[in-house]
């Protein structure tokens, strides 16, 4: 195997684990950054954030290869989707499921360093994150299941930091929820036409006409919550600020998701990044000023 042939295979498994598209784990990242830094007070130990960093960009990696294994029969036949490794014939099934299975495994060697509680919940999310990708078949509206596996982070971290899961865990757990669940049915909105021709089913298809309705309620019950957590736990007006910035950002994507183009939803989507990033800001402000 000359030079070539082997930069042409890492490059395939870059692609498979989206090492190229790093917005998906930064969706994940920022709200298991909410949680470490809300059940820390302010005052994250180093080695919590460091493993549960890690631990965020190998589950999505993981989570990557397997949704793709999944999806090989799909993938070829939506748009977006055609080029990725295993649809294009870069990368065989089974090493697809090899490198999910490493992938999680390096995770778990991170998850042994926290304590007995969020080793045992790591095995709950570990399910839930194999189980969403066959959501899909089965479920009218799979991105709740998503919500749920990206949103597991949360739980994880009170665990870890508290050895238990106040009521501040399972608020921030909903609003995130609404988060995922917004930003990927805008997703699930590129693919819609695609969708339908295949048979699958998402929440962009089953919501039909209430899709941007559905979107933009599932921010306000987000901002609602967070507004709720914030006022409870007093937090200070950098929180709010934040909260604030995250809501202007939520009616620019009205603008763009409003006449459902495919562009426009894509580009929501993805500035979703920049939501998690500006409430993360505020939190970890307010425990500074």
């Amino acid at each position: 195997m000359n030079l070539a042939t082997v930069a042409r295979r890492l490059d395939a498994y870059e692609r498979l684990i989206r090492l190229d598209k790093p917005v998906g784990a930064l969706l994940l990242l920022w709200p298991t950054l909410w949680a470490v830094w809300i059940a820390s007070r302010g005052g994250p130990m180093i080695d919590i954030i460091l493993i549960f960093v890690a631990g965020t960009f190998l589950m999505r990696s993981a989570g990557c290869a397997i949704n793709d294994w999944a999806d090989r029969e799909f993938d070829g036949r939506v748009a977006r989707t055609r080029d990725r490794p295993l649809a294009a014939g870069e990368i065989a099934p089974k090493e697809a499921l090899i490198l999910g299975a490493v992938l999680a495994a390096v995770a778990f060697c991170f998850v042994l360093f926290l304590n007995r509680f969020a080793i045992l919940l790591s095995f709950a999310g570990l399910a839930i994150a194999c189980a969403y990708p066959f959501a899909k078949r089965f479920v009218p509206l799979p991105q709740l299941g998503l919500s749920i596996a990206f949103s597991f982070g949360i739980p994880m971290a009170f665990a870890a930091i508290r050895d238990e899961l106040p009521w501040e865990c399972w608020a921030l757990f909903a609003a995130n929820a609404c988060y995922a669940f917004a930003y990927d049915t805008e997703y699930a909105m590129v693919d819609r036409d695609d969708d339908l021709k295949i048979g699958i089913r998402t929440s962009a298809i089953t919501l039909g006409r209430y899709d941007v309705a559905a979107v933009m309620a599932s921010y306000v019950l987000m901002i609602a919550i967070l507004a709720w957590i914030g006022i409870a736990l007093r937090l200070g007006w950098p929180y709010h600020a934040g909260l604030s910035a995250a809501a202007g950002m939520m009616l620019y994507h009205y603008t763009l998701i409003r006449d459902r183009s495919r562009d426009g939803c894509f580009r929501a989507f993805r500035h979703n990044n920049w939501v998690g990033a500006a409430i993360f800001a505020g939190i970890a402000l307010s425990y500074i000023l």
